[in-house]
């Protein structure tokens, strides 16, 4: 339980401060939200992996590092914690949004969305639960600052979530159109499974 309850709360804060940051105007929302999640890392990683999206759930379960028993109860937090912030959010800055729309530039998005994702749990993958970084202080700086460079490089193009849990947290919050939903989750899930097996080949002796 102590592991679901860890990926709830740093999906809770991820979640709320893309909204926060976002809807309140903040001038480089990227910073404040790679941060977040830099810090939640540090925070709950001992526990939990602290994973707080269900593509790097995925990924790390594909990679070997996640038993299969624990993937629905850890997308299920996430996605719990998301919702939550998102509702939070709303009650902060009852302010009308205009949901972005995705379906003129649906190809770009998915691009968009699955390299980024596949960086994401590449870097997870490496500096997480590879051998040879075991052990090592520099993974919530790595995972943190790849969403910082993802949401500064594509989030004009699909929002940059990389993360299907951030999907719906946004579509809740209306910054994000529900109809886009599926997007995000084809290309985030995809996008975990290519970096699950590049993680794979590059490293085939870390079982």
């Amino acid at each position: 339980m102590n592991k679901y309850l860890t990926e709830f709360i740093g999906t809770f804060f991820l979640v709320l401060t893309i909204g926060c940051s976002v809807i309140g105007g903040a001038s480089l929302p990227p910073l404040a939200i790679g941060a977040a999640l830099m810090v939640m890392i540090f925070a709950g990683g001992h526990v939990s992996g602290a994973h707080y999206n269900p593509a790097v759930t995925l990924a790390v379960m594909l990679r070997g590092k996640c038993p299969v028993s624990d993937v629905g109860p850890y997308m299920a937090s996430q996605v719990a914690g998301a919702s939550a912030a998102a509702l939070i959010v709303k009650f902060l800055y009852p302010v009308a949004q205009t949901a972005k729309d995705l379906s003129a530039v649906v190809p770009q998005a998915l691009l968009a969305e699955f390299l980024f994702t596949l960086a994401l749990c590449y870097v997870v993958l490496n500096v997480a639960t590879c051998k040879a970084t075991a052990n090592n202080s520099f993974y919530g700086l790595a995972i943190g600052m790849t969403v910082m460079a993802g949401a500064f490089s594509v989030g004009g193009i699909s929002g940059g979530a990389f993360n299907p849990a951030v999907a719906v947290g946004i579509s809740i919050m209306n910054l994000s159109a529900w109809s886009n939903i599926w997007i995000f989750l084809v290309a985030n899930f995809v996008g975990a499974a290519a970096a699950a097996t590049t993680f794979k080949i590059i490293n085939p002796t870390d079982k």
